[in-house]
Parts: C-alpha cells; structure tokens; sequence
C-alpha cells in the first residue's frame, strides 16, 4: 500500500473513532491525528524516527477521549521492525518504555500491572514486525528458488538442442565423407554417392533448422497444431484436439514445451503410426494427455526426456506420468490453472 494513503486512512481512523464517541470534532483531535498521521508517509525511509515521533504525539494525546493514537503508534513500531532488518533491539527498548510511560500517565489506572501491560503492548507490535519480515523473506526466498530452477531447466533444455544439433550434423557429416571416400576410390559409384550426399546434407540442413527455430521462439499453445504439423512430416499422423487458446501465458508456454517432449520422444522411440494429443481443462487444472498406438516397452526408464517432463509440471506444481498402455504409450500431466 502507498504511504500517503496509509497515512490517510490513519488520519480518517483516527477522526471517525472521535466522531463516534464524543459525535462532535474539535480542533484538538484534529490536529493531533494530522501530526500522527503525516509522519507515516516516511516510514519506510525512517522506520524507527516515525516510530518515536508517532509515539510522542500520542503521548500528547493520552486522555484525549476516543481518540486511538495509541494504536498507530504501535502500528508504527510494528513497522519499524519490519524495515529495521536484523537490528532491531533499540525498537524493542522504545516501544516497551513507550508503553510503561503511556500506562503510567493514562488518567484512569490501567486494569493489569505496569510492567505487564508494558511486556504484553510493548512487544506485541514488535512480535507482529518480526513475523511479517520473516514471512516476507520466506516468499522471497521461494520466488528465488523458483526462478533458478525455471533458469536450470531452461539451461537444460538448450544443452539438449545443443546435443541434438551435433548429434544430427555429426551423423549426416560423417556419413557424407564416407560416400565422397566410397565416390573418390570408385569412381563408377560416384553419381549414386553423389545423389545420397545431396540427400544427407538437406535432410541436415532441414533437421538444424528446426532445432535451431525451438531457441528463437516464444512457445505457447497456439504453437501446437503447428508443432503436430511440422513434427508429422514423413512420421505418424497427429491429432490435436481441445484447448489452445485462452491459457495463462506461463502455464501454455510449459505445456508446450511438455507436448513437444513427449512428441520428440514418440519419433525418436516408438514407431508408431497415430499420436494423439488432448488438452482440456477440468476445473483448475490443465490436463494433457499425449497417446501413441507405438511399441512400449514396459516400465519407462527416468532418462532425460522423462525427467524433465517431470520437472517442468513440478515447476508450476503440477505432476506427469508416463508409461504403457497395453496398445502405446501415454503421456499424462497435470497442471494448475494458476500456478503456484
């Protein structure tokens, strides 16, 4: 929330608890909630000297009926520890001798001793400061973890492309020296040789590409009837069906990238001639199931490819299975419409 409207709704509390008991203003109220309220557009700036100024004008103000300075005046403090960090124990000091100074000059004797009372609304803001920084740096502490590993599987998702880059240059390159070495030894062989290397140079060429365009794009689910298209070119025929549109940006960039792995992984392994791949939305989750009628080979081995379809739902907190089905292989997982 912005300072300056804190510092308003304060002065607005402040006027109001006034109005409803006494049901009148004066000037006095008036004045003193101003003097209260203004300093708090700089707490965040000078946490512990709000604090002290907060303090004292409602030290001014003890009696003053339906008046609440004390209450922004501890608010202050709370807040003071939040901003302070780690040092924090002149604030305990102030706020507990603060306390003990109010209750001693209250003009009706408190119910519960001094000291007490000193111990129980002196550290109860303080207490409260304390717990709202921790919390703080544990959610930042998430986010961070979050991130790095959203860095981590992206990292590897590029060493992976990298690898099948070489992987795919380095078989077609080889197997061009070994039909120019064949053409060059037997010359009779030549034209066919030559004919074999124009083949394994476009297919490269047209392999590189591809792997190349997955570093340059932005994915999302409106990529994925392009993917099928590209993917089914000379393999099996896929079908797509369901959701593509109107997912969360971050949830159909992940289950893009869930659909092309386990596509990747049915050319690469399966053989099989139909695949088909179903988004749909089941309340507040994302379901994608990827089926393939290919051979299976019982239990799924953890390797890379099923381990980062794994990592990427838990990302988002989401899960994703893979195994047989009896007829292919099904690819099944789960993501929350709004990540966690």
């Amino acid at each position: 929330m912005n300072d300056a409207t804190l510092a308003g709704i304060a002065f607005l509390a402040l006027l109001g608890g006034v109005l409803l008991e006494r049901g009148e203003l004066s000037w006095p109220p008036v004045l003193l909630s101003l003097a209260l309220s203004l300093p708090l557009v700089l707490r965040r700036r000078y946490p512990v000297a709000v604090a002290v100024a907060c303090a004292a004008v409602a030290f001014v103000g003890t009696g003053l009926p339906g008046w609440s300075g004390r209450t922004v005046a501890a608010a202050a403090f709370c807040s003071a520890v939040y901003h302070r960090g780690e040092r924090f124990g002149p604030v305990v000091a102030l706020s507990v001798g603060w306390t003990v100074l109010y209750g001693l000059s209250a003009p009706a004797p408190p119910s519960t001793p001094v000291l007490t009372e000193a111990v129980l609304l002196g550290l109860a803001p303080v207490a409260a400061g304390v717990a709202l920084r921790l919390h703080r740096e544990r959610v930042r502490s998430a986010v961070a973890l979050r991130q790095a590993e959203l860095a981590r599987v992206v990292a590897d998702e590029r060493l992976r492309i990298a690898r099948d880059v070489h992987d795919a240059v380095g078989h077609h390159l080889t197997a061009i020296r070994l039909q120019a070495m064949a053409a060059r030894r037997v010359p009779e062989a030549a034209p066919a040789a030559l004919t074999l290397i124009t083949d394994l140079s476009a297919t490269a060429l047209t392999e590189t590409r591809g792997l190349l365009a997955e570093l340059r794009e932005d994915p999302g689910l409106g990529q994925v009837t392009e993917l099928a298209a590209r993917l089914a070119r000379g393999g099996p025929r896929i079908t797509v069906r369901g959701l593509e549109i109107g997912v969360p940006e971050l949830v159909g960039r992940h289950a893009y990238r869930i659909v092309q792995e386990a596509l990747t992984n049915v050319l690469r392994h399966a053989a099989a001639t139909e695949v088909e791949v179903e988004l749909r939305r089941t309340g507040t989750e994302l379901v994608i199931t990827v089926r393939d009628n290919g051979r299976s080979a019982g239990e799924p081995r953890p390797g890379h490819g099923l381990r980062g379809l794994t990592e990427r739902a838990a990302l988002l907190g989401g899960t994703c299975t893979a195994g047989p089905t009896g007829d292919g292989w099904l690819v099944r997982a789960v993501l929350p419409w709004e990540p966690r």
